[in-house]
């Protein structure tokens, strides 16, 4: 077992305070709002640590009542807060939800600019003890964010390798954020050529790389040096190739089908907990494809970003349950 202050997964980036509208319809004439934590990195977080791993949180919260609710509702969920700090000078980003219906993506407003998670930089990893790290997860969004979050992103992802820890890299694509579509791309490239896993959505990795099949973001991906490939397909499941198992495989595994869509966001990042537990499990890729169908699928069913992660107990129920 690790101590309390060496988690075996670290994940990093920008908590928010989510406000979900209680009703349908334009932000501008919602009165009532449900309160939540959002965050992509967050999401994987929570998942990871749901199903047992001791899972540490990098970020920066304000010293204000929403900063105060997202330290208590993470270390609710059990992760590791020690790597949390209190930004006195910056505020704590918050984020508003429409309440989408039939399955829509939700349109969603952010007031995260000059946040405090967005003066995350290198110093901020000083006391982390890599020698201990098992797993970093990183995402696009943190360097999206500002110079000296892509500064800690860097630093993070160099300093897992040479710790020999596992990185997984999920594009992420916030174009918003970004000064230019050819700086998002070449940056989240070089960053994804430090990992061993990437998980790219298929519409993103055909943005970030200009091939058209899953076959050929892949291969551009692994002759970048990554080891394995996922690709996420949405509602037709998910493309895989790589070498995990100690020779190339190539294939796809059938998507989960639901009863009603409730809410997208978030599914990714439960897809993302569901292939890297399973790798970290050590499951087949094959394996680990049919689990993270399985979590995209189960986090689409209920409204809020995470909610849908499942425990160890409900995810054997949905793994003995499901027959794709």
């Amino acid at each position: 077992m690790t101590n309390s202050i060496s988690p075996e997964i670290l994940s990093f980036g920008e908590a928010m305070a989510l406000f979900v509208a209680d009703e349908p319809g334009d932000l501008a004439a919602v009165e009532s709002f449900s309160r939540g934590i959002a965050g992509a990195d967050t999401n994987v977080a929570i998942g990871l640590s749901r199903l047992g791993f001791h899972v540490g949180w990098l970020s920066r919260v304000g010293n204000d009542s929403f900063g105060r609710y997202l330290r208590a509702k993470l270390e609710a969920e059990a992760l590791d807060c020690h790597h949390l700090i209190i930004d006195p000078d910056h505020a704590t980003g918050l984020v508003f939800k429409e309440r989408a219906l039939d399955g829509a993506d939700p349109k969603v407003e952010y007031l995260r600019k000059n946040s405090a998670a967005s003066h995350l930089s290198a110093a901020d990893a000083a006391n982390i003890d890599f020698s201990a790290l098992r797993h970093l997860h990183a995402t696009g969004i943190p360097p999206a964010v500002s110079a000296s979050c892509r500064e800690l992103s860097w630093h993070l992802l160099k300093t897992a390798r040479q710790h020999d820890a596992s990185v997984s890299f999920d594009p992420n694509l916030r174009p918003s954020l970004w000064s230019s579509e050819q700086e998002m791309r070449d940056t989240l490239n070089a960053m994804a050529a430090h990992a061993n896993w990437v998980l790219p959505g298929l519409a993103e990795g055909r943005l970030l790389t200009g091939q058209q099949s899953a076959h050929d973001i892949a291969g551009f991906y692994l002759d970048q040096g990554a080891e394995a490939v996922v690709i996420k397909l949405g509602p037709e499941g998910s493309y895989y190739r790589g070498i995990l198992a100690g020779h190339e495989e190539e294939f796809t595994v059938a998507g989960v089908p639901v009863q009603e869509v409730v809410d997208t966001v978030g599914a990714g990042d439960a897809f993302a907990v569901g292939f890297v537990s399973a790798i970290l499990d050590g499951l087949s890729p094959r394996q680990a494809l049919r689990r993270a169908n399985i979590t995209g699928a189960e986090a689409v069913q209920v409204i809020g970003d995470m909610e849908g992660l499942p425990d160890r107990k409900r995810l054997a129920a949905l793994e003995a349950a499901v027959k794709v």
